[in-house]
């Protein structure tokens, strides 16, 4: 397999190929160093805000990180402890929300799917590169990597999923591409100067990493040793943020180099840039471009730096850089990018639940409890024990019952007083916070799965929809870096698969078959036949014609089978009949072992009149030959008639003309029949009926017609035409010329 220059980060051995000269090398550093200073510059700001939204959601009654330390300061609360303070309750309702929108996405993923988009583009070609992305996402567990951006979109407002390629096997030359989640969002530096949110018009970017000075020494033995970096980091504000006391920081840094070329465009619409093996091989032939134009050459350039040298480096194969940027909310403020998650707006409603529990839990805790009331007679002797009655769980209280009123009546025995009631504005306050943090995050009852006042399933999907419509640019967002991912795929396996191999794909159920792939051949879809004119095989090229990607959003193939079984429960249990041309279907959807099996038995049960397609059928697929044959039959018999069409379309013309001469005879006819009046009818007849018989058997009408003019034929002619019995059959006679008027 030739090399293509990509290969996994951190495995591009430092070749002397790949080593640049000195300058070039310097040239590179500096402009590293200085685009990775504009960087941290620009995102310095919003990465604090994030950081905190990051500390708030992740916030709970031991770290107390939803509580300002002012505020904590002055209710004599310190972190871990509440002993002897006014409370300082946590309870975190944003998780929720959080998960209401990253689950929500977890079980309506998006997915790519390629689509031709010239005229030298396949769909079958489509749907295997459909196939090979299902199958490089399986590899990857690229599920992982969109929910790990899709929870950081959400919480703080950007995350992040890189491409790369790995070797297949330790002993392989062969690659595969892979997509791997980036946990820390914070170590990715892109061009802040771009518009397109995935980051596709991206000129750079940096993927950074701090590493003890033990653990850089043991990964790169033969770099500069960490004292000449210090050394020269001195007075060097742009060699500083690689290096400090502890760390030295590791980046990958991507960079795009363009270039100037030469487009040639030839005869039949083919391009080719000057220099290039296809140009060279078009002047050979002695071909010369129609037109030419100059065009911007983009080239992505891969290296991981230390900021001081060049650890390792290599071209980039792909024309993206292979970083994909996962936005949630994004300002542009005084020049400076802002972004931010569902966390942000919410953070006061959140602070301010908390304070109002912590309000209502101090006024239950320090309120005393209701006194007991009763008069002083009956309490004497017993005094001590309803002093402490109230801290004290006696078994029993003792009273004098004896204690009357004066007139002899005995009073009733002691009872609590009313117990205090919470103040109804602590309680509206603490709902009013709570319902502030729905508003704040566009999540409302029914969007939480709570009981609300609709009563049909259609008004609550409708009240869900309107909820999730809040938090829908989110899952949009999403879908969009998919989209991208998938593009950049399709650009890269036309690179990668670049000798003949074969290649799995996952069909959208799951199933895995293989495909062969050729780029050699010139065609994007050969089809191998046997004598019968059956295929056999097919060999596909994906690197011929142009393709794109559109994405859907939608349940798992999972949810949509147990859908599809559900309906189709309903159908066959109305009409159990059609357990004979559909059981197979039913059973198919089914998830418990062997039921796969069993829906190819049921399968074979069902007469092959009904089945579309069936390969494991010899009689269908006997069928299929003969009406293969009967179809060239029917071209052959096609061809005929058109044959015969032509020949019609002659005959008939031939008429035309024939009709045309008759036409001739009778205008003659009419004529001679004028000057000829003395003749008798008789003698006119039999002149006329001698020359019509010899033009007949001579096929020169026009001769036998002109001898009409010869002297002494001046006497009458007959006025009516032959008779219909009398017309020529076959082929017609031609028509008069040069008839006397």
């Amino acid at each position: 397999m030739q090399d293509n220059g990509v290969l996994a980060a951190g495995r591009v051995s430092n070749s002397p190929q790949s080593r640049k000269p000195k300058g070039d090398v310097e040239d590179i550093l500096a402009t590293a160093r200085s685009r990775f200073t504009m960087a941290i510059s620009a995102y310095a700001d919003s990465r604090e805000d994030e950081l905190d939204d990051l500390r708030f959601l992740a916030a709970s009654p031991d770290n107390q990180w939803q509580w300002p330390a002012d505020v904590l300061a002055t209710r004599g609360s310190v972190q871990g402890q509440t002993i002897n303070a006014r409370p300082c309750l946590t309870i975190n309702k944003l998780p929720q929300h959080v998960r209401q929108v990253t689950n929500d996405q977890r079980q309506n993923r998006p997915s790519g799917k390629v689509i031709p988009v010239d005229d030298a583009a396949d769909l079958e070609v489509a749907a295997i590169f459909d196939g090979i992305v299902r199958h490089i996402e399986y590899i990857s567990d690229a599920d992982v990597a969109y929910d790990t951006a899709c929870d950081n979109q959400v919480i703080y407002g950007e995350g992040y999923i890189r491409i790369l390629t790995e070797y297949c096997y330790d002993n392989s030359f062969d690659q595969d591409v892979r997509i791997q989640r980036i946990r820390n969002s914070f170590s990715v530096y892109m061009d802040p100067t771009i518009q397109d949110p995935c980051g596709s018009d991206a000129e750079w970017c940096f993927i950074a990493e701090d590493l003890t000075k033990e653990e850089y020494e043991r990964q790169f033995p033969d770099a500069q040793p960490i004292s000449t970096m210090m050394s020269r980091g001195v007075g060097d504000q742009s060699i500083s943020p690689w290096i400090s006391t502890n760390t030295v920081r590791i980046a990958e840094y991507f960079y795009i180099e363009h270039e100037k070329k030469t487009l040639n465009l030839y005869q039949g619409n083919l391009t080719a840039l000057v220099g290039s093996a296809e140009a060279k091989r078009a002047e050979a032939m002695g071909i010369a471009p129609i037109r030419t134009r100059e065009v911007d050459v983009k080239m992505v350039k891969w290296c991981k730096t230390n900021g001081f040298e060049i650890l390792e480096s290599q071209d980039w194969a792909g024309k993206y850089i292979p970083v994909v940027r996962v936005i949630g909310n994004e300002f542009e403020v005084d020049g400076k990018m802002y972004v931010s998650g569902l966390v942000r707006n919410a953070k006061d409603a959140q602070r301010m639940y908390n304070y109002w529990v912590s309000q209502e839990a101090e006024m239950l805790a320090l309120a005393p409890k209701a006194p007991f009331i009763g008069y002083g007679g009956q309490f004497e002797g017993y005094e001590q024990q309803w002093k402490t009655a109230n801290t004290t769980n006696w078994p029993y209280l003792e009273v004098n019952p004896d204690v009357t009123d004066g007139q002899g009546a005995v009073l009733p025995l002691p009872a609590r007083a009313q117990p205090p009631m919470a103040s109804s504005g602590l309680l509206q306050a603490k709902a009013g916070a709570s319902d502030d943090i729905k508003s704040t995050t566009g999540q409302y009852d029914s969007s939480l799965g709570a009981t609300s006042n609709e009563r049909s399933g259609r008004a609550i999907l409708a009240r869900e929809k309107q909820g999730d419509t809040g938090t829908y640019h989110f899952v949009d967002n999403l879908a969009r870096a998919v989209r991208y991912v998938t593009r950049q795929l399709v650009d890269l396996i036309p690179k990668i698969y670049d000798t003949e191999r074969i290649a799995r794909i996952i069909g959208i159920d799951g199933e895995t078959k293989t495909a062969k792939i050729n780029p050699m051949q010139p065609e994007p879809v050969r089809k191998i036949v046997d004598e019968n004119g059956v295929v056999i095989e097919k060999i596909y090229n994906p690197s011929v014609g142009q393709y794109d990607v559109c994405v859907t959003t939608g349940p798992s193939y999972m949810t949509k089978r147990q859908e599809s079984m559900d309906a189709m429960s309903q159908i066959l249990q109305g009409n159990p009949q059609l357990w004979q041309v559909a059981g197979d279907l039913f059973v198919k959807n089914m998830d418990w072992p062997g039921a796969q099996e069993l829906a190819k038995r049921l399968r074979k049960t069902i007469d092959p009149k009904l089945l579309a397609e069936d390969d494991e059928n010899p009689e269908l697929q006997a069928a299929n030959q003969q009406i293969q044959a009967m179809g060239q039959e029917m071209e052959q018999m096609h061809t005929m008639l058109q044959k015969v069409h032509q020949s019609m379309e002659a005959q008939d013309l031939n008429i035309k003309k024939f009709d045309s001469q008759v036409k001739a005879y009778d205008a003659e006819t009419k004529r001679i029949s004028a000057v000829q009046a003395g003749m008798s009818e008789d003698q006119i007849h039999d002149i006329v009926m001698g020359t019509l018989h010899a033009a007949l058997d001579t096929g020169d009408i026009m001769g036998d017609l002109k001898s009409m003019e010869a002297p002494g034929f001046d006497e009458g002619m007959p006025e009516q035409p032959p008779e219909q019995g009398m017309m020529p059959q076959g082929e017609p006679m031609p028509p008069p010329e040069g008839m006397p008027q």
